[in-house]
């Protein structure tokens, strides 16, 4: 700053009529690698508009159909769908829990991110405003849209060396969606990130009805096959008669730019958290049903009660019998007294609320049968990052007249 004589009496005596004093600000420092790739910026620009141009290309060619080629990340900075791709490593955890089937372990990543709690989509994807986390964060937060969900199963997929690519369209059940692609030796299978669930191209129970556009790590392709439903679609994105591509073969420089990280770095789920939410939860339950019915007295049947906790932490794994001989003897007994009826919800964990709503939208509090006794059991599988999978079980037991 230049500082007049007259205004500093400390200076009054300094023959000059001004002196400059230098007042620290901050300071800002440039990595090396971000000022190597200083010439590289105005590359970048010309693919952004590039983008945008292809995106105009493909609208005014199929207006339904959906493509996306930049979206704004984390710093509010414009960038390719492309960057987000990249080989990620899934939880130590999931690994090691089936080492001699690959199947099951990649099922099983499937479930995970499935139990990422879902955030609904606030705006308009046409509207080109579009914000998408890196799967870093989106694991750290717990929570992510669909497209976050669908570019971290691909990057998963990836990280065991399949050929994965994120897919956008739309489904009968969901809307607008993101599914990811891999492709096997003699097919194709369509995984759903939102349920876990995966369906070969020719399923004629997979709820995706449009196949609009593809991406991986080094291009983005769009659909302009005619039919786009899943069964018709040739999915060899190398055939410029099916598919048009943004980026031309021989272009340089996507790959290299992730936005992701080297590997994610996962911490484990307090175990005595679980316990304590699973028992707050079930006194919760057992409170909401008595409100739920006024007029009725609620009885608790707490053999039946045993007999589900014991079955429900296998139905998270999936694997062997659901029911011991033990466990199977005593419901046997149960059934001579009781006509039973109940069913396992099984939900991420958001809130306690979410599960109150969804076991009331079930309406088995409702019962009117003289008699009629309940049983209810929970059970919390944790996952890393304080990602969890509840299963409620509920049951209504009426006597024999």
């Amino acid at each position: 700053m230049i500082i007049e004589k007259h205004e500093d009496p400390y200076f009054k005596s300094c023959s000059s009529h001004s002196h400059i004093r230098k007042n620290w600000l901050g300071t800002i420092v440039f990595p090396f690698s971000a000022l190597l790739q200083q010439s590289e910026f105005s590359d970048q620009t010309d693919v952004l508009e590039r983008a945008q141009i292809f995106k105009k290309t493909c609208k005014a060619m199929f207006p339904n159909r959906r493509i996306t080629t930049t979206v704004f990340n984390g710093e509010g900075i414009q960038i390719l769908v492309t960057r987000y791709i990249k080989a990620l490593n899934p939880p130590q955890q999931l690994l090691d829990m089936f080492l001699h089937d690959s199947n099951a372990t990649l099922d099983l990543i499937a479930r995970f991110v499935s139990l990422i709690p879902t955030v609904p989509d606030i705006l308009d994807e046409n509207d080109g405003f579009d914000m998408w986390m890196t799967s870093e964060r989106c694991i750290s937060l717990a929570i992510g849209n669909k497209e976050e969900h669908a570019i971290l199963l691909c990057n998963f997929f990836l990280y065991f060396g399949k050929k994965a690519l994120v897919l956008l369209g739309n489904s009968m059940l969901e809307g607008q969606v993101a599914y990811v692609l891999t492709q096997e030796t003699d097919e194709y299978l369509l995984w759903n990130p939102l349920t876990g669930q995966c369906h070969k191209q020719f399923d004629p129970f997979c709820p995706l009805q449009s196949v609009d556009c593809l991406f991986d790590d080094g291009n983005v392709w769009f659909n302009i096959q005619q039919n786009n439903t899943p069964m018709a679609v040739c999915f060899d994105y190398s055939k410029e008669g099916f598919w048009k591509q943004l980026l031309p073969k021989n272009f340089q420089g996507t790959k290299a730019h992730t936005i992701q990280p080297e590997e994610i770095i996962y911490c484990e789920t307090n175990k005595s958290m679980i316990e304590d939410l699973k028992n707050r939860i079930e006194r919760t339950l057992k409170c909401k049903m008595m409100e739920w019915r006024p007029k009725q007295p609620t009885r608790w049947n707490r053999q039946c009660a045993y007999i589900l906790r014991e079955i429900l932490p296998k139905l998270e794994l999936g694997s062997g019998s659901f029911v011991s001989p033990k466990e199977e003897s005593e419901f046997e007994r149960l059934l001579q007294f009781y006509w039973v009826t109940g069913f396992p919800i099984q939900m991420p964990y958001t809130d306690v609320q979410s599960i109150i709503d969804a076991v009331y939208r079930t309406g088995i509090h409702s019962s009117e049968f003289p008699q009629t006794e309940f049983a209810l059991a929970v059970y919390i599988h944790p996952y890393p990052n304080n990602i969890l999978s509840v299963w409620v079980y509920l049951a209504s037991l009426a006597r024999h007249q």
